[in-house]
């Protein structure tokens, strides 16, 4: 008998009303907020060369020296998926010399994103023994991202939710019906049968996020030191992912304070 993976599907469109508290309630949906972004322009880093070469989808560009991303980005309020409560993205790791893996997935209910989240949880003893904090944040309200920790199972310590994609909005990241359904980059999931049949093992829809627009979301992968990016690529459509091994690559070639 043929096997099938779990299929996208739209949730119900459901009023949002905002968050009010400090701490995220499940039943009090943030509105999706309006998309805020900086004009910067994504770059390989010049310190990746080999992943430009490997990747065609790897952007041509890393944002201009003195952009201020770090700092614009250690500005956003996140929500921790292990307490619910809203941490600032910059109190995640050393904004002096801490190196930090920000990997944002897409929703909480993509099955490509559970097969990305499985790949770098398989990734985490390496992290850990080159000291780097691995920072994972997915689009869905901190109760949609402990399914994910429950079913995959994925360490709710290192898992964050935007739920307003603020972090997406300010990066820039690709959004929209084609991006998410119809972009050739997109392909490369047929070749990952195997990977993705893994990690959806327990996969359950209900992880999908009650904002019906959030699925269109696209994620991508950043390395920062302190407050340096040194390598960041957006995901040109659904589960065009960035190569682990470029990754791991500036991860173990930049000395750790």
């Amino acid at each position: 008998m043929a096997t099938s993976l779990p299929r996208l599907s739209l949730p119900p469109t459901a009023a949002l009303p905002a968050v009010a508290s400090s701490r995220y309630r499940p039943d009090l949906a943030p509105v999706p907020s309006r998309r805020r972004r900086l004009g910067l322009r994504l770059h390989r880093s010049p310190l990746a060369p080999a992943a430009a070469a490997s990747s065609p989808s790897v952007p041509s560009s890393s944002p201009e020296p003195g952009s201020g991303i770090g700092d614009a980005l250690g500005g956003v309020a996140i929500f921790s998926a292990a307490t619910g409560e809203p941490v600032l993205i910059r109190d995640l790791w050393d904004q002096n010399e801490g190196m930090a893996v920000v990997a944002l997935l897409r929703h909480f209910g993509c099955p490509c994103c559970w097969e990305l989240a499985l790949t770098l949880k398989d990734a985490k003893e390496r992290f850990d023994s080159a000291g780097v904090k691995l920072i994972a944040v997915g689009v869905g309200t901190p109760d949609k991202a402990r399914i994910l920790a429950e079913r995959l199972p994925f360490p709710l310590d290192y898992l964050y939710a935007d739920p307003e994609r603020k972090a997406y909005d300010l990066l820039g990241l690709y959004f929209g019906v084609g991006r998410t359904f119809f972009n050739p980059a997109s392909v490369k999931v047929f070749s990952r049968f195997d990977s993705l049949k893994e990690a959806t093992k327990n996969y359950t829809i209900e992880a999908t996020p009650d904002d019906r627009p959030s699925v269109l979301q696209q994620g991508g992968m950043f390395v920062f030191k302190g407050k340096e990016l040194l390598y960041a690529r957006k995901d040109e459509g659904t589960g065009d992912h960035a190569p682990l091994d470029d990754v791991l690559s500036i991860c173990c070639k930049v000395p750790v304070a």
